[in-house]
């Protein structure tokens, strides 16, 4: 088994973590992405690469994702087209397949989660590393689900500075509430036309409203006609009992056994809302943790930080990657202060 590995005196990023508290691992989903997004570690991090090479073969091997002529690995390996990676045959399954390695890499190095809270994708990417699915079997899901996606009519998510109580009076039958991200973050999903007219609304009322980096109305009943079938397909796939416990971003609470065998639970997961902070409130009740964001950027510990478990310091948060995109040597500068991090409370792992 690796050791984590020696950190560089330049890292730069990454938290320090309270000596003796187990780990929980946060897997984040759409909005996340970016190009070349945790490319920097395909020749500095063996484990990362064979299982992002793993995790590709599996997704790709089922055929092709979209019509772009460039495949997965071409696209984010070379393409610099945001729009290309925001789109949901490209954005869902990378990311799938960088939280996935990520996680690998983290068991690789010793560390054993006490638990694993992915957002949207990531949830996905949590049950493969917890043994609820094969990573064949859950590529089969991710790709399913995409090639579904891929033909919902266009629209968009937007994040606004408010609570869902607050957000209500503006919504209709036409945009939801796709996240509840922070006590005063909410996500709003829908179609463009009237995903516009609702954040302009909302704007003119004198909440603070972004866009987030989506083509498709994630979380939203406006993709209910396109994941019809989907629990057919899932219920072909074998699936297991959670092996480290997974904390649902869509019930925030522990994944049952039952939960984790049903392929309605799966199918639903691209129109029903994603609850991470009343996930993280949940896990975070049951005992401190170091949390560590196995994914790209650093939205989910940003989010994170914002919790008073961790404002006052009985908890913390570590970040594996850079916050914003850059050269492929901030993706390992980033890596090795997240690992000496971990190392200074390595009695926990």
């Amino acid at each position: 088994m690796s050791q984590l590995p020696r950190p560089r005196a330049e890292s730069t990023g990454g938290a320090t973590a309270p000596a003796g508290r187990r780990h929980a691992l946060l897997l984040p989903g759409q909005g996340a992405q970016h190009v070349r997004m945790a490319a920097g570690l395909m020749t500095a991090e063996p484990v990362f690469a064979e299982a992002m090479d793993e995790a590709l073969t599996a997704l790709t091997e089922l055929g092709p994702l979209g019509d772009r002529p460039a495949g997965l690995r071409e696209d984010w390996l070379r393409s610099p087209d945001a729009a290309v990676i925001d789109h949901v045959t490209r954005a869902q399954p990378l990311l799938f397949a960088v939280d996935y390695a990520l996680g690998r890499l983290v068991l690789g190095w010793g560390v054993r989660p006490a638990a694993l809270l992915g957002h949207s994708i990531g949830e996905v990417a949590a049950a493969v590393l917890s043994g609820v699915f094969t990573l064949r079997d859950a590529a089969a899901l991710v790709h399913d689900r995409v090639t579904r996606l891929a033909d919902a009519p266009p629209g968009g998510m937007a994040a606004v500075a408010a609570t869902p109580d607050e957000v209500a009076p503006f919504l209709g039958d036409e945009v939801a509430v796709g996240a509840v991200n922070a006590a005063r973050q909410t996500v709003l999903a829908g179609l463009d036309a009237p995903l516009g007219a609702v954040t302009e609304a909302l704007r003119e009322a004198g909440f603070v409203v972004q866009r987030v980096p989506a083509s498709t109305a994630f979380h939203s009943p406006a993709l209910a006609p396109a994941t019809g079938g989907a629990a057919d397909r899932i219920a072909a796939l074998p699936a297991g009992e959670p092996g480290i416990p997974v904390m649902s971003g869509y019930t925030a609470r522990f994944l049952t056994p039952a939960e984790a065998k049903d392929p309605a639970f799966w199918s639903r997961q691209p129109v029903a809302p994603v609850l991470f902070w009343p996930a993280l409130d949940a896990l975070l009740a049951t005992e401190d943790l170091v949390l560590v964001e196995a994914g790209p950027g650093q939205g989910l510990s940003q989010l994170a930080r914002r919790h008073p478990a961790v404002r006052s310091g009985s908890s913390a948060v570590i970040s594996l990657l850079p916050a914003r995109p850059g050269p492929p040597e901030a993706d390992v500068a980033a890596l090795r202060a997240a690992a000496e991090a971990l190392r200074e409370h390595a009695g926990a792992v």
